[in-house]
């Protein structure tokens, strides 16, 4: 029988498998705030307050206090409010309705995706994203980065836009297809990295430009995480809702499709949140993904 740790968590035992989660999340997400990586942990490990709301501020001063003793290293504590997932976009110029563009692909002049670092690019996206994606903007949970599609003209046309974050903690059809026991999957679920929003802007109609998107995601996210995370992702993954789209693009691009989904939240361990069924989809960034996040080779 599993004994408890030393450590309590709002008056309640911490067990060895929790703390070995939160050194785990702590070493492999160094690029996250404080913040962000406590919402996380306290998504995946259920600590919510009745009404349902998470209990971040009591999970980051446990954080400290674990650092205070040595068993885990935290980041460096960021200046300014933390922005979480009711943070709101604002309105410019730049997010307005542009000239139509249709084309061929190869009359684009070249697709490049750029990786948003700077304050200027994080606006546009997060406008973007509010104005013209159907969910909106929402700053997610965990690890993310994401990327201003645009041509590689020497004045560039914004495309589009695309956010990566951290995997389903549960996935039926994703862990069956894998292969995965519940330890093979905690030891190795931050592998897979979560195409969490894909947007082309409305104005924009170019025939196969989603697909040729994500080919160069395959080619530019795995050094791109890596770099940011100091973790080499495995697989993506993503969902589609089929009521609104057919998920023609992802077949174009060879992901695969696994199933449908069972209408719960990403990091839903209960069942206690319910989402609409999507269908799953996935891509292999390594031709032995399966058997690397197994651990068999």
């Amino acid at each position: 029988m599993e004994t408890a740790t030393p450590f309590r968590f709002c008056g309640n035992p911490v067990s060895p498998e929790e703390l070995d989660l939160i050194k785990e999340m702590a070493e492999e997400f160094w690029g996250i705030s404080r913040t962000e990586l406590a919402e996380t942990l306290c998504e995946l490990l259920d600590w919510k307050r009745p009404s349902g709301r998470l209990k971040g501020v009591e999970c980051r001063q446990f954080l400290e206090q674990l650092e205070a003793a040595g068993i885990i290293r935290l980041p460096k504590p960021r200046q300014g409010k933390p922005k979480g997932a009711r943070a709101k976009a604002g309105r410019s110029d730049r997010g307005d309705a542009q000239t139509p563009i249709q084309c061929k692909l190869n009359e684009l002049g070249g697709v490049v995706l750029r990786h948003v670092t700077t304050p200027k690019d994080r606006a546009l996206w997060k406008e973007l994203m509010d104005r013209y994606h159907y969910l909106g903007f929402k700053t997610p949970f965990g690890a993310c980065l994401r990327y201003v599609i645009q041509t590689a003209e020497a004045e560039p046309r914004v495309l589009g836009c695309l956010q990566f974050s951290s995997p389903a903690w549960a996935l039926e059809e994703r862990d069956r297809w894998i292969g995965w026991t519940p330890e093979s999957r905690k030891a190795r679920l931050q592998r897979i990295v979560q195409n969490s929003r894909f947007l082309l802007l409305p104005w924009v109609e170019v025939k196969s430009l989603a697909s040729h998107v994500l080919s160069l995601v395959t080619k530019q996210l795995p050094d791109d995480w890596e770099q940011a995370f100091h973790q080499r992702p495995l697989l993506l993954e993503t969902f589609v809702d089929t009521q609104r789209f057919t998920g023609t693009c992802y077949r174009a691009a060879n992901w695969r499709y696994l199933g449908m989904t069972k209408g719960r939240g990403r990091m839903d361990r209960e069942g206690r949140r319910p989402e609409p069924v999507r269908a799953i989809w996935v891509c292999p960034l390594h031709r032995k993904c399966r058997a690397l996040l197994r651990g068999d080779v």
